[in-house]
């Protein structure tokens, strides 16, 4: 392995310790192949997420941006420099992990790169087009087609990475379910804070706290369905561990709370890895 390949293999996972509170611990268990695989593939897609969370940036700027990304991923060759160029008018308000897209691109083995290119360009679209709406979810259909861009697509990501690294197959649909589980529990932990800031309620008319909690729990559900295919322990561990997190920060906020400590945290984590298959 070239050196410049080490150095951005040690700068992802830096990058990832600094961006993800939820995955960065399950991405260090998995094997070196995977924890490259999923790291990259993690930091692409928190590369545009960054951009169409930007307080600092209006929808227009949000929707052109990904959908100008989103032409670049599509193609067969990223061009970093139309992508440096893309972003320069706001490169002195944009994070790293935005910035850095090639590199993170450049990290993931050329054998699944292609997927995780067009799975990010999916993502860019939905999330342009729901910038251009003003993320304005007046129905549940609104909510599933929101859920599925910004986290859904991650959960059938993934599934497609397990079946390339050792023949895992899980359903896609399941998968989907998944991701839109933990996406209703971070939209119940942040809903104040995302009203606040970007005067955005990710929950559709008529639906209160109750309605929110439900549609993630019956989604969590069909992420549990979703693990009973997973026979690799540690893509298991990797599964395991945000979901454990999600459904006990659900937990701690029906009592009360705004999140669970980090004490809870640690401990749910340490009991899931001393945990036999």
């Amino acid at each position: 392995m070239l050196k410049k390949d080490k150095e951005l293999q040690k700068d992802a996972m830096n990058m990832l310790k600094l961006t993800s509170r939820t995955f960065y611990i399950p991405i260090t268990l998995l094997k070196p192949v995977l924890k490259n695989t999923v790291g990259s593939a993690y930091l692409c897609m928190r590369a545009i997420d960054e951009i169409e969370d930007h307080e600092d940036l209006d929808n227009d700027t949000k929707a052109r941006l990904l959908d100008e990304t989103q032409v670049l991923l599509d193609q067969p060759q990223f061009d970093e420099k139309a992508y440096r160029n893309l972003l320069k008018p706001y490169e002195h308000i944009l994070p790293e992990v935005s910035l850095r897209l090639a590199d993170w691109l450049t990290v993931c083995p050329p054998e699944i790169v292609g997927k995780v290119k067009s799975s990010t360009s999916e993502m860019a679209t939905g999330m342009a087009k729901w910038a251009r709406q003003d993320w304005d979810i007046k129905t549940r259909e609104d909510l599933d087609d929101y859920t599925y861009y910004v986290a859904g697509l991650v959960g059938v990501m993934l599934s497609d990475i397990w079946e390339w690294y050792d023949d895992t197959k899980t359903d896609r649909d399941l998968a989907i379910g998944y991701g839109r589980g933990l996406q209703a529990v971070n939209i119940l932990r942040n809903q104040d804070e995302d009203y606040a800031e970007r005067g955005v309620r990710f929950i559709p008319e008529g639906w209160g706290r109750d309605e929110v909690f439900a549609y993630a729990e019956n989604n969590l559900a069909l992420a549990d369905e979703y693990m009973k295919a997973i026979k690799t322990r540690n893509i298991m561990l990797f599964c395991k561990i945000p979901l454990a997190l999600a459904k006990k920060t659900l937990d701690a906020m029906r009592s009360g709370r705004e999140k669970m400590s980090r004490q809870e945290v640690e401990s749910t984590v340490d009991h899931i890895i001393e945990e036999k298959n």
